[in-house]
């Protein structure tokens, strides 16, 4: 090979040198283990792959045409040691990554909360994970903290060897939610809610952004992670709580907007039903919840008086535009039920219908959620549907 090929080469293997290798040198006890697992793996893969290579070159090596040392045996088609190294090795390969990959599946479960937070550190007793809610929007994350009541954009902050609980979900369309420092990444799906446990075991500044792509500005949805000790960790949460007005249903409808290269905002005050409400899909004033569909299923559904529960959408004024299908019907909603407690609808957040109410009526709970937006239909049909 050329002198100048080789300086090439290396020079541009000198500039691998700048890149960030935090997925094999991570912060996390989640993450180390994982990277372990990639170890453990590429290891056993390697056995059978290295010495293909070496064994690849000594063959063309040794049965080259001028080699006329080289035994020649045209009709030569069956070696039973051959057969037993061909077959034994890769079948203990197989046996050993299925059994490290059913330990790690069960021990790396996202949603299984953390024994450990570090090796030979299992979790005291009287430690309490933080909860910390997750929303995806376009493009940028909004971070709840129910336990302190709080909430930030585009920045979270955790204690040093704490367990952490995050509960994920997005508002219009598919995100995943990647900390390669603190552990593997987790879809974020509108209307469905992911968990991950993880932990963080040192303190510093993290990267974190979505590693599913999600329109425009999926290349600038990024944010930091905080690892502080507890003493700081308490000073970031009193800087939130002192920063930053309400975070209520209507600014929330504002900041759902699809915007990028968001700064750092902090919220000292948060409507507490708000993830709740983004979770089910009915922020929206006049829009039933997804909890409150499944309840009235459960029960055997509307009939067809549901169909005038149904109302046209109106794209330009949501913020769900995006969730249009080109081939698909026009975007509607469903509107909101209304009960005895809640004449207008207005406060469920997930909750069935009042059951016991009902039977002392003499009704199903059905009929006790009638829509106050919907025109009454007939009593025959109701009376056929009932």
């Amino acid at each position: 090979m050329p002198l100048k090929r080789i300086a090439a080469i290396t020079s541009l293997l000198a500039l691998l040198g700048g890149c960030n290798m935090v997925v094999m040198d991570p912060s996390g006890d989640i993450a180390n283990q994982q990277r372990d697992l990639i170890l453990i793996s590429t290891g056993l893969m390697l056995v059978v792959i290295i010495p293909v290579m070496l064994l690849t070159v000594l063959f063309a090596w040794k049965y080259r045409q001028s080699n006329k040392q080289a035994t020649y045996e045209p009709e030569w088609s069956h070696s039973t040691k051959l057969e037993v190294v061909i077959w034994t090795v890769p079948l203990a390969i197989i046996a050993a990554l299925g059994t490290v990959t059913w330990i790690t599946t069960h021990s790396l479960d996202p949603y299984k909360p953390l024994d450990r937070i570090g090796p030979n550190q299992p979790v005291a007793s009287h430690v309490e994970p933080l909860e910390i809610q997750v929303v995806a929007l376009d493009w940028k994350w909004l971070f709840f903290y129910p336990e302190y009541g709080v909430a930030t954009v585009n920045e979270f902050a955790a204690p040093v060897d704490r367990p952490i609980t995050f509960n994920i979900t997005a508002s219009t369309v598919m995100n995943s939610f990647f900390v390669p420092a603190l552990a593997g990444q987790i879809y974020a799906m509108p209307g469905m809610e992911t968990k991950l446990h993880a932990v963080i075991n040192e303190p510093g500044t993290f990267e974190g952004f979505s590693a599913n792509y999600s329109g425009a500005g999926f290349s600038k949805m990024r944010f930091s992670m905080l690892g502080m000790s507890d003493h700081d960790f308490d000073d970031w949460i009193e800087k939130v709580s002192g920063n930053g007005g309400k975070l209520s249903r209507s600014l929330y409808l504002e900041l759902e907007r699809p915007s990028e290269d968001e700064p750092v905002r902090y919220y000292s005050e948060v409507d507490p039903s708000l993830y709740e409400r983004i979770l089910n899909m009915c922020v929206e004033p006049g829009r039933m919840c997804m909890g409150e569909m499944m309840a009235i299923d459960a029960q055997g559904g509307l009939g067809v008086a549901g169909v005038y529960n149904v109302f046209p959408d109106s794209p330009e004024d949501s913020n769900r535009a995006r969730l249009k299908s080109v081939l698909g019907p026009e975007p509607a909603y469903i509107s909101t039920l209304c009960t005895t407690e809640d004449p207008f609808g207005k406060s469920y957040v997930g909750r069935a219908p009042n059951t016991k109410k009902a039977a002392t009526a003499n009704q199903s709970p059905v009929q006790t959620t009638i829509s106050s937006r919907i025109p009454v239909p007939p009593a025959d049909q109701l009376t056929q549907n009932n």
